[in-house]
């Protein structure tokens, strides 16, 4: 069948946004809450790798989906959108893909050149760092991380939004294409 007969997103285009979306609140908490832990303690550090490796399984998962995007299309949204809707649709669509993969590259680039470890789970092994350290470098990307990071909730929010608004106002298939 294909994507504009089927009335759903491809079964791993669900999962692989759902999956995103619990990803990106539990990078959100991790960072958010790192300061119920003192600087230098264990619970902090803990944060911090969570933090990391949530974000790079967001960037590895970011292009499994659009690979699979590629393959399998969308579905056609029924009713139809407007000319109007349809660009502001696919702009917030890119601009949260755009986030999904500038994110977690800035976000490593922060660390490397801050000479923090980004530790493989469970191991006391680091990915190579490949910049050296650079602190000047590294609060320059820690404060275009944290900006672009701030516009990003808003993204995400106008994104929730508009899928209420598309089922309770507008009453088009758009959120249960996602369900």
């Amino acid at each position: 069948m294909n994507a504009t007969a089927r009335p759903r997103y491809a079964p791993t285009l669900r999962r692989l946004h759902w999956l995103m979306a619990l990803l990106i609140l539990v990078t959100y908490v991790l960072i958010e809450q790192r300061g119920l832990f003192p600087r230098g303690s264990a619970g902090r550090s803990a944060m911090m790798q969570g933090h990391f490796w949530s974000g790079i399984a967001i960037f590895l998962l970011a292009w499994w989906r659009l690979v699979s995007r590629k393959r399998n299309g969308a579905p056609a949204i029924t009713p139809p959108l407007d000319w109007f809707s349809a660009v502001v649709a696919k702009t917030v669509h890119l601009l949260l893909y755009a986030f999904f993969i500038v994110m977690p590259v800035l976000g490593i680039m922060t660390a490397w050149s801050d000479g923090k470890q980004v530790l493989i789970p469970f191991t006391g092994v680091a990915l190579p760092a490949l910049m050296p350290v650079d602190k000047p470098l590294a609060h320059s990307l820690e404060d275009l991380h944290g900006a672009i990071g701030t516009a990003f909730y808003w993204v995400i929010g106008l994104h929730v939004l508009a899928a209420i608004w598309h089922h309770r106002i507008r009453r088009d298939d758009t959120l249960k294409r996602m369900l």
